[in-house]
């Protein structure tokens, strides 16, 4: 079976790869410099040569709070040219599993806790990322729509705060947990102090991408339905305890400062999981692990460069 995984070489898209090259599936892993998914055109022409029988999409823009504030135009249309070219190009080829993953910024800012999918469109969402979650929200409608005006067995999948290898550390853009890695071992290295944004007092859930590969695995063999359908660990922890936590992995021992001028974005956000639960799969790396092994990934791979 033919798989098409949009994004293929990012932080989300090349774990997804590793844990279906493991199981021995024939994968085509998609980047920028392959296609370019905002072109219709050129999206069409590379899903009609190649007819994947599955596809995907862990492509998309993405940033912290500070690029979602600050480009939400890019964060909107550029997503939903990506994820509709690519569901439109599908369609054409009636290919006939696809998996859109999405983000759990979908919710609302004021959500109660922990979060069920149901909770969908119940609230105002967070002012600093609205426009990329209205992206994704977009795409969890046409999932929809393409499965009651045509019949496939498409499915959306909504995975918390994610983090693992080939993740990306801009500062400028990047989302907390690589940015903290960065921040901590520079500043270890160069005997530095750190600067935080915000108060440290959200609380945020995380789970690495390996999970979430074997996650996405199950989902294509188990899950049918309309609705989207949460992926994460179920337990969260402040900013601050992580960022204590990533300290103590770089061997950061210094002053940590945090800038309460900043925004903090949603005060809290962690998900009920229990339904991909009930598909049998559960996470397996805790957040010390993941933190540990993510670390050191980074020292070997982007510390010196």
């Amino acid at each position: 079976m033919s798989v098409l995984v949009a994004g293929g070489t990012g932080l989300v898209g090349s774990a997804i790869v590793r844990e279906l090259e493991k199981q021995g599936r024939d994968v085509l892993a998609v980047n920028s410099k392959v296609v370019n998914l905002e072109d219709r055109k050129a999206t069409f022409d590379y899903i009609q040569t190649h007819k994947p029988e599955v596809i995907i999409d862990a492509a998309a823009r993405v940033g912290g709070i500070g690029a979602n504030n600050t480009f939400p135009v890019d964060f909107l249309s550029k997503n939903i040219q990506i994820q509709t070219n690519l569901m439109d190009a599908a369609h054409a080829v009636k290919t006939p599993q696809f998996l859109f993953l999405g983000s759990s910024c979908i919710y609302p800012r004021d959500c109660a806790q922990p979060i069920k999918e149901e909770y969908l469109l119940t609230g105002p969402l967070e002012t600093t990322n609205s426009a990329y979650a209205v992206a994704k929200i977009a795409g969890i409608e046409l999932i929809k729509s393409y499965r009651k005006q045509y019949g496939y067995k498409w499915i959306s999948a909504m995975p918390t705060n994610l983090y693992g290898p080939n993740d990306n550390f801009d500062l400028e853009n990047s989302h907390v947990f690589p940015a903290l890695i960065r921040k901590f071992s520079e500043a270890a290295a160069n005997g530095t102090s750190v600067q935080l944004w915000g108060t440290g007092s959200p609380m945020r859930e995380f789970l690495h991408v390996d999970d979430l590969a074997k996650a996405v695995v199950v989902l294509l063999e188990k899950y049918n339905a309309d609705e989207h359908i949460n992926v994460g660990t179920g337990e969260d922890v402040t900013i601050k305890e992580l960022a204590t936590l990533v300290a103590k992995a770089t061997g950061y021992t210094g002053e940590i400062q945090w800038d309460s001028s900043k925004p903090d974005g949603t005060p809290r956000k962690v998900m009920d999981v229990s339904r991909m639960k009930s598909l049998g799969w559960k996470p397996e790396i805790t957040l010390e692990s993941g933190i540990a092994q993510t670390v050191d990934w980074y020292h070997k791979n982007k510390m010196s460069k």
